[in-house]
Parts: C-alpha cells; structure tokens; sequence
C-alpha cells in the first residue's frame, strides 16, 4: 500500500506540471540551440585560412603558445594596435617566461647598444629617446609603447631593434643596390630575394607612389629597398632564435611585413628549420564582422580586427 500511495502521490505531481505547462507556455530550453557566447567585445580574431574565430581567450592563448615566432601587425602610430600588442606579449610571457626577445621594426639597427641599455635600466627614458632620436625619427608618441617596454624590462626580456637604417633605404630607392657603398652592401645578407607573390605585390603596388621619369627602375628600386629591410630583419630574429635555442621571439612590425607571409616572415622561414610561426595581421574595425572579409582571407595566419576604445583583450 505505501508504495502504490507514493506512486500516486507522483503521477499527481506531473500531471500538475503538465496542465501548469500548458497554461503557461513554458517549454524546457534546447540547449543543443543555445547561441555560443559572444566573443569580449575588441577580441575579434578569424583564422587567416580558415575563417574561424578565434574570439576566445583560450583560442587566443592556443594560437600565440604555440608558436616560435610571433609577428603582430597593425599600425606603429595607433594606441589600439600597441594595446593589442602588449596583450600578445603578456600571453607568451605566460608560456615562455623571460626567454622572450621583442623585436621592433621602427628602430634601427644601430640602436641596438642603446635599446639594451634602456632595457636593462640602466640609461633613462629621455636619454633614451634622445640618443635614439625618437621624436626626429618616429612619428608614434613613445607613451604608446611605454607599457611594452615596462614589461621587458620589468621581466628581463630581450629587446631586438630590426629596423634597416633609413639613409640606407632611400639609397636603395633612388639607385638601387648597386649604389650603395662597399660597407653599407656588405652589412647586408648576401642574397636578398624579392618575393613573387602576386598578392603581396599588388597590395605594395597599391601603395607605391613612383618619382621621377622611369617608373618601372622606380618600382624595382622599390622592391629592393623592400627586400632589404626584410631579408635584414629576418636575418636578425633567424640568427637570434639560432644561438638561443628554447627561446621565443615577439616581432612588432607594420602590416605591410607580415602581408600573405610574404615578406619578414618568409624571411625568417627560409632561414631556419623545424620553426612554428604565426602572424597578427591587425584591422581598425568599429565593430567585431560576423565572419571574416572574403577580401581579408589569407593576408596571414591571423586577422585580428581591433575595436577603437574599448581595449583589445580586455582582461589579459
């Protein structure tokens, strides 16, 4: 009897919340079509090949740790991209520790001795910045890149200056290789291959603006000027990573380097062995797109579209 009463007692509470169902409307959720939770707003990443996001922190991190070299793109004078770029280096730190080089494309080479003293604290800022030659050189207020340069030093990381000196560009640009001086071609790699792919070419032809009556010596005195800023630079980081094995290396460099993985990174790749890569090609955008651009597919492994204001990776 106690259990055919007990029986009872529960068919008569789900027949009541049946007929409460019915009143009411209500209907147990569809987890299996729950929408996914939206990526933190100034999180915006798609994979450069595949489309998918990566709007997770956890993907985030996934992409950036496992990788030798790191390449983030975007625009040396823009507060968002140098706050995106401090969130990069604060996730490899996490993976790397203080094995981490950061490498700058807007300074030159022959600043090396004085990017290691600021690094290691041993000169101030302004004497930095003056014996650097910030304000005449770059464009980019150096608070911008404070916080960077506050966690190399704060965690004694290694700081590389990858830039081909400006006076050796413009050599280049208006006579070509063979104008240069014997030492100036010599402090040079030996082989310095201009890249043939047509979407890399078409975009730097896009911005390229030919002076003088020939424009055809104009462009391929550009695309050697080019080629020599990159292959220097991926000598560089090549030769760095080469004599520091377990090390890991951080490259801020503008857009235009990383394009289709083309130009600094084909570098470094050409020069090493059994080394994983990833690139950050960065995107002002007033919004996070639903997918990616048809027309932003493959400018590198990573299309990250960074939201002004609101703090790229908030919460790294």
């Amino acid at each position: 009897m106690y259990y055919n009463y007990r029986m009872s007692a529960r068919t008569r509470i789900l027949l009541l919340a049946a007929v409460l169902s019915v009143r009411t409307g209500a209907a147990a959720p569809d987890k299996s079509k729950a929408p996914a939770a939206p990526a933190p707003q100034g999180f915006c990443i798609f994979g450069g090949q595949s489309g998918k996001s990566f709007g997770t922190l956890a993907a985030f991190k996934a992409a950036v740790w496992k990788s030798d070299v790191v390449y983030v793109g975007g625009s040396n004078s823009s507060a968002d991209d140098q706050r995106a770029r401090a969130a990069v280096l604060r996730t490899m730190r996490e993976a790397r520790g203080a094995r981490i080089a950061v490498g700058f494309d807007f300074l030159d080479t022959r600043t090396q001795p004085v990017l290691d003293d600021y690094a290691a604290g041993r000169i101030s800022r302004e004497e930095f910045l003056e014996r650097t030659e910030w304000r005449k050189r770059l464009a980019a207020d150096f608070d911008l890149y404070k916080p960077v340069f506050d966690l190399i030093a704060q965690n004694r990381l290694k700081a590389l200056a990858l830039g081909l000196p400006a006076e050796i560009s413009e050599i280049i640009k208006a006579g070509g290789l063979s104008a240069l001086p014997g030492p100036d071609r010599a402090a040079l790699p030996e082989k310095l291959p201009i890249s043939r792919n047509a979407g890399y070419l078409e975009r730097l032809k896009a911005s390229f603006s030919p002076s003088g009556p020939d424009a055809s010596a104009a462009w391929e005195n550009h695309l050697s000027a080019v080629s020599a800023w990159n292959e220097s630079a991926g000598s560089r980081i090549a030769e760095f990573i080469g004599s520091n094995p377990g090390w890991a290396a951080l490259v801020f460099a503008e857009n235009e380097r990383l394009l289709y993985n083309a130009a600094l990174p084909a570098s470094v790749k050409s020069r090493t062995s059994r080394l994983t890569q990833s690139s950050f090609y960065l995107e002002s955008s007033v919004k996070c797109p639903p997918s990616l651009p048809k027309t932003h597919r493959d400018l590198a492994n990573y299309v990250w579209y960074v939201v002004p204001s609101t703090g790229p990776a908030a919460g790294l």
